[in-house]
């Protein structure tokens, strides 16, 4: 059986049976959709890869301390932004803002 990698909500790394639904880049904290043109793009020039994380859903991604990706999540970046002012930079506050925002 094939097993996948994905971070959980901790941040951490746990194999899983199922794909996940979410990739990400672990050095600026940015989720999207697998089919992103930047991160796809990235990975064709051979960049990226070492740094791609996979989560098994939005939430875990938002709860693991990622941010919606501006390119493929154009329908979530504006909450992100939103939330962002309104927590004067604090990330932390801004995710825990984000989330609300997303009804979760």
């Amino acid at each position: 059986m094939k097993m996948y990698t994905l971070i959980g909500t901790d941040g951490k790394p746990y194999q899983s049976e199922q794909k996940g639904t979410f990739g990400g880049y672990r050095p600026g904290r940015i989720y999207g959709r697998f089919d992103c043109p930047s991160a796809n793009n990235a990975i064709a020039k051979g960049q990226y890869v070492q740094h791609r994380v996979f989560f098994a859903d939005e939430l875990t991604a938002i709860t693991a301390g990622y941010r919606p990706c501006a390119r493929c999540m154009k329908d979530r970046y504006p909450l992100w932004k939103q939330a962002e002012g309104q927590a004067a930079g604090d990330r932390k506050r801004a995710l825990e803002i984000y989330r609300s925002l997303c009804g979760y």
